[in-house]
C-alpha cells in the first residue's frame, strides 16, 4: 500500500512532453533488484500526477524505460486510491468496445475519442512482488489500456487517424513552443 503521508511531502518528477523520444520507447520487465529504487520513485510519479492533475502515470513519461506504471481514477470528492502496476499486461478484453475522450499529460491539453475494449482483465505484480489481476470496466479500463500502451511507446493518438493524429501534434508542437 502507498503511504498518502509519503506521497504528500514527495517532490514531484518532471513529465515529459511528446515528442520526447523515451516515450517512443518499448519498456524493459521490473526486476527484484529495481524494487528500491522504485519505492523512491513512485511517491514524486504520485505526486506529480495529481499535482497535474491526472489520473495515470506510465514510468515512460518521467523518462524511466521500465515496465511500471501507476493510476488513480478515484473522483475528487472520493478518497484517493493509488494503484501501482509492475510489468502489467492484459490477459483479457471484451470483444465489446467504448469510446471515450482522452487526454495525456506528456500531451498536454490535447483531447481525442479513443476507441478501445469496454472492459479489460490486468496481470500485474504489486510492491511487494504479488502476482495480483484486476478486473476493469468504463474510466478504469480506459485508464490501464492508456498506461500499458505508453509501456509499449504507444500513445493515445497513435489510436488515431494519421490526419487527427498530425492534427495533434502540431498543435502541441505549436503550443510547446508558444511557452519557451
Amino acid at each position: 500500500m502507498i503511504d498518502h503521508d509519503v506521497i504528500a511531502q514527495a517532490t514531484p518528477m518532471p513529465i515529459l512532453v511528446a515528442p520526447q523520444a523515451v516515450l517512443r520507447q518499448k519498456t524493459r520487465l521490473v526486476r527484484p533488484e529495481d524494487m528500491d529504487e522504485l519505492r523512491t520513485i513512485i511517491p514524486r510519479m504520485f505526486a506529480a500526477m495529481y499535482q497535474a492533475p491526472g489520473i495515470g502515470l506510465a514510468a515512460p513519461q518521467v523518462g524511466l524505460g521500465m515496465r511500471f506504471a501507476i493510476v488513480d481514477v478515484a473522483d475528487k470528492d472520493e478518497a484517493r486510491n493509488p494503484l501501482v502496476l509492475i510489468n502489467p499486461e492484459v490477459i483479457a478484453e471484451t470483444d465489446g468496445m467504448a469510446v471515450r475522450e482522452e487526454g495525456c499529460l506528456s500531451l498536454p491539453n490535447q483531447y481525442a475519442d479513443v476507441v478501445r475494449p469496454e472492459a479489460v482483465r490486468v496481470r500485474y505484480q504489486d510492491m511487494d512482488g504479488k502476482v495480483q489481476e484486476l478486473e476493469a470496466d468504463d474510466l478504469l479500463a480506459t485508464c490501464l489500456q492508456h498506461e500499458i500502451d505508453h509501456l509499449e511507446g504507444i500513445l493515445f493518438v497513435d489510436h488515431l487517424s494519421a490526419l487527427k493524429r498530425n492534427m495533434i501534434m502540431r498543435r502541441l508542437a505549436k503550443e510547446q513552443r508558444q511557452k519557451h
